[in-house]
């Protein structure tokens, strides 16, 4: 057969009318085995009788055919369009969702919303273009090039109508199911395509809408010391705490730090998400609201406030001096912006011209992000071999990507050393140092990566428990034996260490006797 008549062949084929509910149907059962094995692997595990794993791909199917009935009957071309870019969405998502276990939940949402460029670009892989070739491209095309007949009014209304009672039906068997599917809902409702990231997508610009209003003022602060004291808060990204050899890690990955006479305390993250986790770190107490974060609260105080961030994911700061990379890169041309070691470049002399008694400098770093690890460090300092270098860290060979990793601990140790040699060489203030991670970081343990992909609640130790690790250059205050700590320690340690006091302030959760 010449390839002519088999172009014929198909696009006769295509031109060829189909009737909407044929075209509902055989859509929706791709899209229930095309994308929803994972779903089927939990449900299978978790749940308990056949009735649930049964019902679950009755109601995608059920759903989807009413959906894309909807959509090609009401919306006609526009509806085609959506349909087609749904797929090409359903083949990116499922790609994510099978090499990196990823939920499909709001705070995974705003992760991608707030993901930058360079990050974005770190995840490409020949696999993603397949998935979204196979998977994403494919069926796109189909949706876009079938014509399909539209049917009737009656055979439209007949569907929906029969739908909506297959629905009920379906919801009616699961009544005694109800407490394990509210249990689960929320693992259950990220792995459904492509309805989580859809329903997801509006919480979280609702979410936003919500949080997005001015700050809520906090009580006047005062300055209780004329004393000059500088605070380096350090916020560290994707750091987990079983990696770092000052909390017994078999590997020496703080070399320096343990001849630094620092005070390292257990904590535990609050999320596992850079924006939520960050949010907390400089936030007073737990809160869905959005109150006064602490820079811009000590800068309305009369402090003098530095941000500097190689990083994303803060709450809007309302302060006078915040340097990004790009803006660190232009005030020292010969600085290497590749890496986390420009956010001190100029450090010392920052402290040192400020006019202010009290200063707080916040330093936010990427070091330990993925799933690029191996971009995160100078070469020097690739001292764990060999190194993984792919994207795909679930087909990577798991020592070669616990050496990545440790290789950015071992950065990492070595940033916070150069900013306590910054400090120790100023005379002019009282000087101190707190570092705490964001969140920590799953490396394969129980086929898990990264972080950000579950709630709090639901994620794994190594997501959690982080670094604490506080140096201080005078012995004028002393540390509180505490047996853990977290995010929300961060503001009133501050405050304490600053001499600055308020109705807010809670002595409780400060770190300093």
């Amino acid at each position: 057969m010449k390839i002519r008549d088999i172009i014929q062949r198909i696009k006769g084929y295509f031109q060829r009318p189909l009737n909407i509910t044929i075209f509902a149907l055989v859509m929706s059962l791709y899209t229930l085995t095309a994308y929803h094995l994972s779903l089927f692997d939990y449900v299978t595990d978790n749940a308990n009788g056949a009735i649930i794993v049964i019902s679950f791909a009755l109601l995608i199917v059920v759903v989807n055919f009413m959906v894309y009935t909807l959509f090609i009957y009401l919306a006609r071309g526009v509806g085609r369009a959506l349909l087609a870019l749904l797929f090409v969405i359903n083949g990116l998502a499922l790609y994510f969702i099978n090499t990196y276990e990823v939920l499909l939940t709001r705070d995974m949402i705003a992760n991608v919303f707030n993901t930058r460029y360079e990050e974005a670009s770190s995840y490409f892989s020949f696999g993603i273009i397949l998935y979204v070739a196979i998977f994403g491209l494919l069926p796109a095309l189909y949706v876009i090039l079938r014509r399909i007949d539209r049917g009737s009014v009656k055979r439209f209304t007949l569907s929906i109508v029969a739908s909506i009672a297959a629905i009920v039906a379906i919801a009616a068997a699961n009544i005694n199911n109800i407490l394990w599917i509210d249990r689960n809902a929320t693992t259950i409702g990220s792995l459904i395509l492509p309805w989580s990231y859809v329903a997801n997508t509006v919480r979280h610009i609702e979410h936003q809408r919500s949080i997005n209003r001015q700050e809520i003022r906090l009580p006047d602060a005062t300055i209780t010391s004329e004393e000059a004291a500088v605070m380096v808060l350090v916020i560290g990204e994707s750091a987990r705490q079983a990696n770092f050899s000052l909390y017994g890690y078999e590997r020496d990955t703080n070399p320096l730090l343990k001849g630094d006479d620092i005070t390292c305390y257990k904590a535990v993250a609050s999320a596992t998400s850079t924006t939520r986790a960050v949010k907390a770190i400089v936030e007073h107490t737990p809160t869905n609201e959005l109150y006064e974060i602490l820079p811009n609260y000590l800068y309305r105080t009369g402090v003098d406030v530095l941000w500097r961030t190689a990083n994303w994911g803060e709450p809007p700061l309302h302060i006078d001096k915040v340097q990004k990379v790009a803006d660190i890169k232009a005030l020292y041309p010969d600085a290497d912006d590749n890496y986390d070691g420009i956010l001190l470049e100029g450090l010392r002399e920052e402290i040192e011209s400020s006019d202010k008694a009290k200063m707080l400098v916040v330093i936010h770093t990427s070091t330990s992000h993925g799933p690029t690890y191996y971009k995160k460090y100078p070469a020097e300092f690739e001292i764990y071999t060999p190194v993984c270098t792919t994207v795909e860290v679930a087909e990577s060979n798991h020592q070669e990507l616990v050496n990545a990793y440790d290789n950015t601990i071992l950065y990492t140790d070595h940033l916070l050393h150069s900013i306590i040699e910054i400090l120790r060489g100023i005379d002019s203030r009282r000087t101190a140092m707190i570092y705490i991670s964001d969140h920590g970081e799953s490396l394969g343990e129980g086929n898990v990566y990264m972080h950000g992909m579950m709630a709090a609640s639901m994620a794994p130790r190594e997501q959690l428990d982080i670094p604490f690790i506080v140096w201080m250059g005078d012995d004028k205050r002393t540390l509180k034996g505490l047996e853990s700590v977290g995010h929300y320690n961060i503001y009133h340690s501050v405050m304490d260490y600053l001499d600055i006091r308020s109705d807010i302030y809670n002595p409780e959760l400060s770190i300093f006797q």
